[in-house]
């Protein structure tokens, strides 16, 4: 994620289809202890997976966040949803840090993009 690097803000670049992407769509309670640092835990841990391409992430003022994580395969997929760390994650979210939240799991067919030189 751009956004937590301190590097410049830009998309995940375009890759050559097919790929798979993972729209995590949230609205988070007021309690956000320890969010952040689980967050960054997991942007960590999703980097060892083989084949994740990239991750997506904007949060509008009134509260909606929308990640968006980019994986070659789908077992690179399988293997971040398996993933002990993650599932825990996904519990204490469930648990304390998210109001609602949907996902939705894409097969990308067609992917372009564009940078202004």
């Amino acid at each position: 994620m751009s956004s937590h690097s301190g590097a410049p803000v830009a998309p995940v670049e375009a890759f050559e289809p097919p790929y798979y992407v993972a729209v995590f769509t949230t609205v988070r309670t007021q309690d956000q202890s320890g969010y952040s640092e689980t967050a960054a835990r997991m942007e960590d841990l999703v980097k060892g997976v083989p084949g994740f391409l990239g991750m997506d992430h904007a949060q509008t003022p009134g509260g909606l966040g929308i990640t968006v994580g980019y994986f070659r395969d789908a077992d690179a997929l399988t293997e971040w949803r398996n993933n002990a760390e993650h599932r825990a994650a996904q519990k204490r979210g469930q648990a304390e840090w998210y109001q609602s939240y949907t996902l939705h799991v894409a097969k990308v067919e067609r992917s372009h993009g564009f940078t202004r030189a």
